[in-house]
């Protein structure tokens, strides 16, 4: 008799490696600092570089937009999971759009379209991104967050939450995150 979760497992092997990586870029929009979207912008060109797929809330706002214009930068490929039912406040830097017109209930689907997530910044928005993605249990990286934050979220998850303070870091810690996700599965 197969055993059905060594079935599944390979299955979610096999469509890891048949398809491109997903990286979800979540963040503020209005409530962005400045920080956070420099570090938008790098994290989007980083995920670029390394040959996977970003996807964010696809918004011309904040971390939305400027993790968009950093993937384009270096010729990524951008997928934008928009709240409403056309492209109003869309980022121009958005290559594949899927309008939901769901509000934030959208951030289910950026969560479990996600690979790995990458909180930058912190707003009510992505607080539920986070939730949502432990809850998935996906590997959840805070960068640019505040004490609080963190110790609460890793508080939930302490095998999951990862902490960085770079966006090179952050990278480094995707890459870890993958490579747990493989073996898991293998």
């Amino acid at each position: 008799m197969i055993d059905r979760s060594k079935l599944i497992d390979v299955w979610h092997l096999i469509t890891l490696f048949m398809r491109k990586i997903t990286i979800g870029v979540m963040g503020p929009g209005e409530g962005a600092t400045s920080l956070d979207v420099e570090h938008g912008y790098q994290l989007g060109q980083l995920i670029a570089e390394s040959g996977w797929v970003l996807l964010t809330g696809g918004r011309n706002r904040g971390v939305m937009e400027s993790a968009n214009q950093g993937a384009k930068a270096a010729n990524g490929l951008t997928l934008g999971i928009l709240p409403n039912g056309d492209n109003q406040g869309m980022s121009e830097a958005v290559d594949i759009a899927i309008f939901t017109n769901l509000g934030q209930a959208r951030n289910a689907i950026n969560v479990l379209s996600s690979d790995v997530i990458i909180a930058c910044g912190m707003g009510a928005g992505t607080a539920s991104e986070i939730a949502l993605a432990i809850k998935q249990n996906k590997c959840v990286i805070l960068l640019n967050q505040n004490l609080e934050s963190q110790s609460f979220f890793k508080s939930l998850a302490p095998e999951q939450v990862f902490i960085v303070n770079s966006p090179e870091s952050a990278i480094q810690m995707v890459k870890d995150c993958l490579a747990k996700l493989i073996d898991k599965i293998t």
